[in-house]
C-alpha cells in the first residue's frame, strides 16, 4: 500500500543542579514485578510489563513521586542470555515501552536472543505521567515560533510562558524536573530494580543524551553502551543552529544529487535543486498555494526535512514536491497540516540547553547566520524551534550544558553517526566521541538518522559489539545506501522505528 505522505511544519511534541562526574546508586527498590501488560496496550506476545516508582526530584528522595512505566521482551535463548538491555528510540517524547513492544522486529535475532530487552517510558512522556498543557495555548505558540519582528519576538516570548503556566497547572511541578539527568537517575533505580549490577544500553537521537549522562554519572554500572545518531550537550546556541543548518542543507543536497542521477525519481528531468529553489521562492513571494493552503517558506522546509530522516522515502518526497508546485496530483490520502504536540518535549530540551537570546535583534543575527551557510534550505526547522521555543522559558536551565566528564570507569563505548544526519549532525558524533576517550567512532557514510536501520553494516558492528563487546576498528566506515525503487527498509530485516519529524519516535 502507497504510504500516506504527511505535510509538516515541524511538530513539536520532536535536556536539578549540576551533577558531579560520578553520582551515588539510589537505594536498593523493591525488586521489579513483571506481570501481563494491560489488555488496552494490546502488548505482543513474551512482553510483560511493569512500573517502578522514582522520585520527582532525586535531591528529596523521600518527597513526592512519580511512576515509570517498563516492559521487557526476554531474551529468546534464555540458556545463552546476557543480561538486560534498555534501549531508548529518542524524541525527547519516545516511548520506550513502545520500542521495546516492537523489538522483535526492530532489532536482530543476534540481539533479541542474547538480551531481555527493556524499554521504559521516561518521565513526562507517553504512560510514566505523561506531561499535559492546553492545547489551544500550544496551538498559540506553534503559530509564533518564526518571529519576523519585534512584535511578534514578544508574543511568542508570552505565549511561551503561558504555555509553560498550563503545563504546570495540568501536571504538577514535573514540569521542572523533567531534565535528561534526572532521566539518567531513573534507569540506574531501574537497573536497581532488575537486580543487575550492570546494564548494555542501545540509545538513539535524544535516547544517547540519556546514555551519556548515565555513562556521567554511573560509569561502573555498564557494561555496553552504543549511542547511535547522538546528540552533544557541550553545544551552545551558536554552534546547535549552525551544525544542525548545515546537516539540513548537506543532506538536502543529497537528496538532489541522487534524484538527478535516477531516472525513475519524479523530479528527474526537471532537476530537484531548481525545482525546490523555485518552490521556496514562490513561497517567500506568498504566491505557493496548494488547494486552500498557502505554503510558507517554513511549510516547504518542514516537509523536506520529514523526508531527510530515511533515503527510502525519497521517491515519495520527489512526489510530493510536484504536488506543492501543482503539477502532481499523484499523491494518495488526507494530507495533515503538521500541528504542534503538546507534553514533554520542551520540558525537557529547555531544562538542558541554553536557548535564550534576549532579543528580536539577536535573534535576527542568527537567522541571518543560518541563511547563510544553507542557500538553499535556509535553516533547519527542528533547531528553530527549538530555539524559538524555550524563549522566555521561566525555569531556566536546570540541567546546564557541558562537556562530559569521563571517568576512567568507563568501559568500551561505541559511537556511531551517518554522515548527513538532518537530526544530530555528523559534528556532534564526533565532538562526543572525542569526550569519551573510552568509545570508538563508527560512520556511516549515507543520509539518514538511525544507523542501525539505515545500513546492514552498521547493524552488524553494532550486534557485533553489544553481544561481545568487541568494537569495529578505529575510523571504519561503512559505505552509503541510496534508495532503489523498491524502498531499502523493507530488504533490511529489520523495521526502522524512527518517525520523521523528531529525534526519535514520539509519543504520540
Amino acid at each position: 500500500m502507497r504510504r500516506t505522505a504527511v505535510l509538516l511544519a515541524v511538530p513539536l511534541l520532536l535536556l536539578g543542579v549540576p551533577q558531579p562526574a560520578a553520582a551515588q546508586s539510589p537505594k536498593p527498590s523493591p525488586t521489579i514485578a513483571w506481570g501481563p501488560c494491560a489488555p488496552e496496550e494490546e502488548a505482543p506476545e513474551r512482553v510483560v510489563c511493569a512500573e517502578i516508582d522514582v522520585p520527582v526530584d532525586w535531591r528529596k528522595p523521600k518527597g513526592p513521586t512519580i511512576t515509570i512505566a517498563l516492559a521487557k521482551l526476554p531474551a529468546t535463548d534464555q540458556s545463552r542470555r546476557i543480561g538486560p538491555l534498555l534501549i531508548n528510540p529518542g524524541g525527547p517524547g519516545g516511548s520506550g515501552v513502545s520500542f521495546a513492544f516492537g523489538a522483535a522486529d526492530s532489532f536482530s535475532p543476534a540481539i533479541t536472543d542474547r538480551f531481555d530487552i527493556i524499554g521504559f517510558d521516561p518521565r513526562g512522556q507517553a504512560r510514566s505521567n505523561v506531561i499535559n498543557c492546553d492545547s489551544d495555548a500550544v496551538s498559540a505558540q506553534g503559530a509564533l515560533l518564526y518571529p519576523k519582528s519585534r512584535a511578534e519576538f514578544s508574543a511568542l516570548r508570552a505565549a511561551n510562558k503561558a504555555l509553560v503556566r498550563t503545563c504546570s497547572e495540568l501536571s504538577g511541578p514535573l514540569v521542572e524536573f523533567a531534565d535528561t539527568a534526572s532521566v539518567a537517575r531513573d534507569m540506574d533505580a531501574i537497573r536497581a530494580g532488575l537486580g543487575d549490577r550492570k546494564i548494555s544500553y542501545y540509545g538513539v537521537s535524544y535516547g544517547t543524551m540519556i546514555g551519556q549522562q548515565y555513562a556521567e554519572l554511573f560509569p561502573e554500572r555498564i557494561r555496553a553502551m552504543t549511542l547511535d545518531s547522538n546528540m552533544d550537550h557541550a553545544q551552545n546556541i551558536v554552534s546547535y543552529q549552525k551544525w544542525e543548518t548545515l546537516a539540513m542543507e548537506e543532506s538536502f543536497l543529497q537528496f538532489t544529487a541522487w534524484c538527478d542521477r535516477t531516472e525513475t525519481c519524479a523530479l528527474h528531468e526537471r532537476g530537484a535543486l531548481a525545482y525546490f529553489d523555485e518552490l521556496y521562492a514562490k513561497a517567500e513571494a506568498g504566491e505557493l498555494v496548494v488547494e486552500d493552503w498557502q505554503v510558507t517558506p517554513e511549510d516547504l522546509t518542514g516537509l523536506v526535512f520529514g523526508y531527510l530522516y530515511d533515503p527510502a522515502s525519497w521517491f515519495w518526497l520527489a512526489e510530493d514536491l510536484l504536488w506543492v508546485g501543482g503539477e502532481s496530483t499523484t499523491v494518495d490520502g488526507a494530507r495533515v497540516r503538521g500541528v504542534p504536540v503538546p507534553n514533554g518535549y520542551l520540558p525537557v530540551m529547555c531544562s538542558d540547553f541554553r536557548f535564550e537570546v534576549g532579543s528580536y535583534t539577536a535573534l535576527r543575527a542568527l537567522e541571518k547566520a543560518q541563511n547563510r551557510l544553507a542557500p538553499h534550505t535556509r535553516f533547519n526547522p527542528l533547531a528553530w524551534t527549538d530555539l524559538t521555543g524555550c524563549q522566555n522559558w521561566p525555569y531556566g536551565v536546570t540541567n546546564p550544558p557541558h562537556q562530559l566528564k569521563a571517568s576512567k570507569k568507563l568501559p568500551a563505548i561505541l559511537i556511531a553517526n551517518s554522515r548527513y544526519d538532518v537530526a544530530t549532525p555528523y559534528q556532534w558524533g564526533t565532538s562526543l566521541a572525542r569526550q569519551l576517550p573510552s568509545s570508538t567512532f563508527l560512520t556511516y557514510d549515507g543520509v539518514g538518522h538511525g544507523t542501525y536501520w539505515l545500513s546492514g553494516c552498521a547493524r552488524n558492528a553494532i550486534d557485533t559489539y553489544l553481544v561481545e563487546r568487541r568494537t569495529p576498528a578505529k575510523g571504519t566506515h561503512c559505505p552509503a545506501v541510496f534508495p532503489e525503487p523498491a524502498p531499502i527498509s523493507a530488504k533490511s530485516g529489520v523495521q526502522n522505528p524512527l518517525t520523521p519529524g523528531l529525534r526519535g519516535v514520539t509519543a504520540g
